[in-house]
């Protein structure tokens, strides 16, 4: 009997007293209160895990309770059926933790005060392990279903937000081709004679109803770069913003705003080149809070073990807008004019705005249609994560060491990504005289790979930390490696390849695949480290990221004044060489638990 002398409690020594109770019409009394509820045997405290936590009211079979290392305490609890008691009625599981570190996260609280919600038919695992010497402390809580979860609901909508938004952005950059006399850019592209040319110049014929405009090549760069200029100001203000009034409103209205102007393009493009690249930057402006916007919406929605996948398959709608707007764009052109571009997007934009609206909400607590056991899930699991502060600990924030290794790796694998992005079609037009924007496919097939290794890179993440207890700061490093290294492997790669077009679209699909490992690495470090303040440690290293967008680009043409392969191959090296420096400095700095300037005070939990 538990209560014999000399039976072991089955809390340690400075932790509080957890019993097993009934929830029987919502009461659940202690097990040391003489009533008929049962008790925990022996072996279920700390370091005996391996005897049954304890029997569910009215069930004559154990339960096995998992060995999870020293001091571990697991306590089911399991609805009450047919075979042992009225139907419906639920056992409420409790859990015991060091006092001072409960799972309301407040010191000196008891979390046996707490009831953990059950679902009738479902068996309920709580566990909590005080682990080794300066080791993580986790609290694990069983998973809610995914199938028509809202937090799910959430991650589907957002995909197709940044969808919308990618379109949005790369649009111009097809469309710019027929809004362009070709007779204009011409004369300022220098071909090389290095490689012979792989197939005869295949004459497309285009609609030629869309006005066209005498903008040369500097002109034309400074349209497409004046996105930046607006882009990379409201990164920051973004965070701060999202944290203060919730990040559904900023981000639906910053797509919002960002279709709208989409609309007003061709209209822009008649008043002259001045306001088109006002325009261009003002969507820039809207596009900038986006993406902090939604790292503070996942600081409340997404729980510690499921931040992977959550955010994977969300960002991801980045990289299939890429993939569908390009050859999309192009086709439209081909067949209207490009004018409709800007058209079809602008309105697609619009209509994702009124679903987010109406179906989204910021917090768990406040969202319409989600399950009591869903919201006290996601609740649960981030209760020792967030901070209560109102103020923003900036000093501390920006002498934080793991803030600074997202930085260094942010603006690292923005440079390859952009080199990518704006030279290679470039290198393989101009050195390999291969133009693959003939070839929808072949343009879109690179971030269609980035797009698959996001999904699965998100699902392996958290398999690894759930299923094979991988610690979050490794499995963010490995993955951040694979995602820098890789690309910066077969981008130098690129540049050694002579004249074979076929070995430069396989390099360039490949490197851009491998970054989308990076989305379980260092992109969402920043949750790792600082729940609350998430949004505006992404609006800080993204506004450090953009700069590689604005001055890549700029750098490499100035390397390359005689479109040589060996003046090239010094483009593609730099960049290597800066991915693997940012992918060696994340390593060696980066770390996975919430740190001590992010929590209310500093007794908080780890991660």
């Amino acid at each position: 009997m538990p209560g014999a002398p000399g039976a072991r409690s089955p809390c340690a020594a400075g932790q509080s007293t957890c019993a097993l109770g009934r929830g029987a019409g919502g009461s659940g009394r202690g097990a040391q209160s003489g009533s008929s509820q049962p008790r925990l045997p022996r072996g279920a405290g700390p370091g005996g895990g391996r005897e049954a936590a304890g029997r569910a009211a009215g069930s004559g079979r154990p339960r096995q309770a998992q060995s999870r290392g020293p001091g571990l305490l697991a306590i089911f609890g399991r609805s009450v059926g047919a075979s042992g008691g009225p139907r419906g009625r639920t056992s409420w599981g409790r859990i015991c933790k060091s006092v001072g570190q409960g799972l309301d996260g407040a010191a000196g609280s008891s979390p046996c005060h707490r009831r953990v919600s059950a679902v009738p038919v479902r068996q309920h695992v709580i566990w909590c392990s005080s682990g080794e010497e300066g080791g993580q402390k986790r609290t694990e809580v069983n998973i809610s279903p995914v199938c028509c979860s809202a937090r799910y609901n959430l991650a589907v909508l957002a995909f197709f937000g940044f969808f919308v938004l990618y379109a949005l952005r790369v649009n111009l950059s097809v469309a710019l081709v027929d809004m362009v006399d070709s007779n204009t850019t011409s004369a300022d592209n220098v071909t090389s004679k290095e490689c012979a040319e792989h197939s005869a110049p295949v004459k497309i014929l285009r609609s030629q109803t869309g006005k066209r405009y005498q903008w040369d090549a500097e002109t034309q760069g400074w349209i497409l770069g004046s996105f930046f200029y607006g882009y990379i100001v409201t990164q920051v203000p973004g965070g701060y913003i999202a944290r203060k009034v919730g990040g559904k409103r900023l981000l639906g209205f910053g797509i919002l705003g960002t279709a709208v102007f989409t609309l007003f393009t061709p209209i822009a493009a008649d008043f002259g080149v001045g306001a088109l690249v006002v325009l261009r930057a003002l969507e820039g402006l809207g596009e900038g809070v986006t993406f902090p916007a939604m790292h503070a919406m996942w600081s409340s929605w997404a729980p510690p073990l499921e931040r992977s996948k959550l955010l994977s398959i969300s960002y991801a709608g980045a990289q299939l807008g890429t993939v569908v707007s390009l050859p999309l764009s192009g086709i439209i052109c081909l067949y209207m004019n490009w004018t409709y571009v800007f058209y079809l997007f602008g309105i697609v934009g619009i209509i994702w705005f009124i679903l987010w609206i109406s179906l989204v909400s910021d917090t768990p607590e406040t969202h319409m249609r989600i399950s009591q056991y869903e919201k006290e899930y996601i609740l649960s699991s981030l209760r020792n994560q967030l901070s209560s502060q109102k103020s923003v600990p900036w000093v501390p924030m920006l002498k934080s060491l793991p803030l600074w290794a997202i930085v260094v790796a942010h603006f690292s694998y923005n440079w390859t990504f952009y080199t990518l992005l704006t030279l290679l079609p470039t290198y393989m037009k101009e050195i390999l005289r291969f133009n693959i924007q003939e070839n929808g496919f072949l343009s879109a097939l690179p971030y269609l790979g980035c797009w698959l290794c996001m999904i699965l890179s998100g699902q392996a993440a958290d398999n690894l930390r759930a299923k094979w207890n991988v610690s979050t700061v490794c499995v963010r490093r490995v993955f951040t490696l694979i995602g820098m290294i890789g690309p910066a492997v077969f981008l130098v790669a690129a540049g050694f390849i002579g004249c074979d077009y076929s070995l430069a679209v396989a390099f360039l699909t490949i490197s851009t695949a491998l970054g989308g490992f990076c989305s379980s690495g260092f992109s969402i470090n920043h949750l790792d480290i600082a729940p609350s303040y998430a949004g505006i440690l992404l609006g800080i290293t993204n506004t450090f990221a953009t700069i590689p967008g604005m001055a890549g680009p700029v750098i490499a043409k100035s390397l390359t004044p005689g479109n040589t392969i060996a003046e090239w191959q010094t483009v593609f090296c730099i960049a290597a060489a800066i991915n693997v420096f940012g992918a060696i400095f994340f390593t060696l700095f980066a770390k996975g638990e919430v740190q001590n300037w992010a929590l209310s005070d500093y007794h908080g939990h780890r991660n």
